[in-house]
């Protein structure tokens, strides 16, 4: 099938763009490295939900269903945004995915996937994001945080972390690339990015696996994030 086949109008009126974009994708994009056809699906719908492009995510939602993804990883992938993009986008992608299940007759809701409390969200959140941040690093972000900011530390692991990357339904390695996808696809998340290339690293996610996660997500979200993006992985993981 080609890039476009789901914009079946523009064979008629953009002739010249289906041709290019399906032969620079299909040709050149999507042979290069070795990111399964799974995971680029999973992070190139991550990307769509940053980027607002909602058209656009609904097509590829249809594409992910069908490729055997299924509705509570796709769930998943929306929940995540929430602290990574923002509420308003998430609910926006979430509205759009749901509008979709229904379509494709997926009962509602789906099977809950937190495993934390209101008791021990704050700890379990610590945890992961000592295993994605480093247990040093988590710890001197509460040591040096002045008092009057001491709460965002507290909102990051109990909030970020403890409600959201602790589900079930994704892995960790997957979720960090995810969040990944999250912050080079909307930009201006340079630092973030930077510390997610070194999260991905901590949880077994390598620099061909973050260049080949880059590569597939650049016909979604254009070449200045994407070389952003390759600047915070060269900057974190030099090329040998």
């Amino acid at each position: 099938m080609a890039y476009l086949d789901d914009y079946p109008t523009l064979a008629t009126t953009d002739p010249e763009l289906v041709e290019y974009v399906d032969r620079f994708v299909a040709e050149e994009v999507l042979p290069h490295g070795s990111l399964d056809d799974r995971t680029r699906l999973i992070v190139q719908l991550a990307a769509l939900i940053a980027g607002q492009a909602h058209g656009a995510y609904r097509v590829l939602l249809g594409t992910v269903l069908a490729s055997g993804v299924s509705p509570v990883e796709v769930r998943e992938i929306v929940y995540q945004a929430v602290p990574y993009v923002g509420l308003g986008k998430a609910l926006d992608a979430l509205t759009i995915t749901n509008e979709v299940f229904v379509e494709r007759g997926v009962a509602l809701p789906l099977p809950a996937q937190s495993t934390t409390t209101p008791a021990n969200r704050l700890a379990r959140g610590r945890q992961v994001q000592g295993e994605v941040v480093g247990h040093a690093g988590v710890d001197a972000m509460y040591a040096n945080a002045p008092a009057d900011l001491a709460h965002i530390q507290v909102y990051l692991s109990g909030n970020c972390f403890g409600d959201h990357l602790t589900r079930t339904g994704l892995d960790l390695p997957t979720r960090e690339l995810i969040t990944f996808a999250f912050l080079v696809a909307q930009g201006g998340c340079d630092p973030q990015v930077k510390g997610h290339v070194r999260g991905n690293l901590n949880v077994g996610n390598d620099r061909a696996r973050l260049i080949d996660v880059v590569t597939q997500l650049l016909p979604y979200i254009g070449y200045p994030r994407s070389l952003n993006a390759i600047n915070a992985i060269n900057e974190v993981i030099p090329p040998a």
